[in-house]
């Protein structure tokens, strides 16, 4: 059966986010058709609003409205301590557990050989920039316990070490495979206060 042009162009919009096989797209298009019209046009304006209001960043990479973000300005911040992340959405995940109090930096993605992803296409140029500062006593890593989140943690740690900055990684509180996103806080707490030097 063919779908009407806007239900069609609707499913192939959903299929695009990760995760989405065309039967839930199907479903979601439909479900959007019998929503109020203001309910729709609230959810188009924070679609718009996402790409328009949000940027990364200078100083840090994370996602945010001002320049610098309200992390990066926070004066009570440990700046000794720098926790190195692959996304933004690590960054709202540790600070849910309100005990990490030093800065952030991310990657905006991890290493990748098998899909061309080299230093060069992640944000690493300005984390070794920021390092410059004597400031800055330590870097933790907080990739993701994946083959790429710890190749890109050793070659983080390489990088870095020969300056005389201290390099922890994460403990593995964490289990191999998930995303800090999905971690509970006593997780993330106990990862952090394990963390080793690499």
């Amino acid at each position: 059966m063919h779908y009407p042009e806007p239900i069609a162009k609707l499913v192939e919009s959903y299929m695009k986010l990760p995760g989405i096989g065309q039967k839930t797209a199907v479903r979601l298009a439909f479900y959007t058709l019998d929503m109020k019209e203001e309910d729709v046009n609230a959810f188009a304006k924070s679609l718009i609003s996402v790409k328009r209001d949000l940027h990364f960043c200078s100083i840090c990479g994370n996602i945010t409205e001002e320049d610098p973000c309200e992390i990066c300005q926070d004066t009570t911040r440990d700046r000794s301590i720098i926790l190195v992340v692959e996304e933004s959405k690590d960054v709202m995940a540790m600070e849910k557990m309100r005990e990490y109090h030093g800065l952030y930096h991310v990657l905006h993605g991890v290493l990748s050989p098998m899909e061309g992803t080299g230093p060069e296409d992640i944000n690493i140029a300005s984390l070794i920039q920021r390092l410059h500062d004597d400031e800055v006593k330590e870097v933790i890593i907080a990739t993701n316990a994946t083959t790429e989140g710890e190749a890109t943690a050793m070659y983080l740690s390489r990088l870095i070490k020969p300056a005389g900055i201290v390099v922890t990684r994460l403990a593995h509180g964490l289990s191999v495979g998930s995303d800090i996103e999905y971690a509970d806080e006593v997780t993330l707490l106990k990862a952090v206060e394990g963390r080793r030097e690499l």
